[in-house]
């Protein structure tokens, strides 16, 4: 676990699920081969302490995730600016955990349709044709997350 310096910003793993199933994606952050970082945006979902997402078979995140699974990833949501105060209002949460390739067709399935009743409810009457011609040519990753912390800041 890390410490963090503001401890009156810190909140409970409770706060921090909320604010990742609340966010409309997380950032994640990997490592290069050659150690410089590089990170990317994602469509997560949260199913307990995994969080899933989609990518393509193929790719500069797979072939850095293939190679150094251990990841953090960044959420934030609710931010506003409060510039009388040269602040920001914001609610983060904070995941370390390794990544893994879902192999398990059924696990696959689940996840995607996950991400779909979150990004796309309105148009899951059309997930099993999708899942029919797509599946084969999507990968889905889990993060199966070892740390996780939530922080604050509100308006005053």
């Amino acid at each position: 676990m890390f410490d963090m310096r503001r401890k009156d910003r810190e909140q409970t793993r409770e706060f921090a699920m909320e604010t990742i199933d609340q966010s409309p994606y997380g950032t994640i952050a990997m490592t290069e081969a050659d150690g410089s970082p590089y990170c990317v945006p994602l469509s997560l979902v949260r199913d307990g302490d995994v969080l899933y997402f989609h990518a393509a078979p193929e790719g500069k995140k797979t072939e850095l995730l293939r190679l150094r699974p251990a990841v953090c990833v960044c959420f934030a949501d609710g931010v506003k600016p409060i510039a009388q105060e040269f602040t920001t209002a914001y609610r983060s949460a904070i995941v370390r955990g390794n990544a893994a390739e879902v192999t398990d067709e059924k696990e696959k399935i689940h996840a995607l349709r996950l991400i779909c009743e979150k990004y796309a409810a309105e148009n899951m009457a059309g997930f099993d044709q999708a899942i029919a011609q797509s599946l084969t040519r999507t990968a889905v990753w889990k993060i199966t997350m070892e740390e996780v912390t939530g922080k604050s800041k509100k308006e005053s």
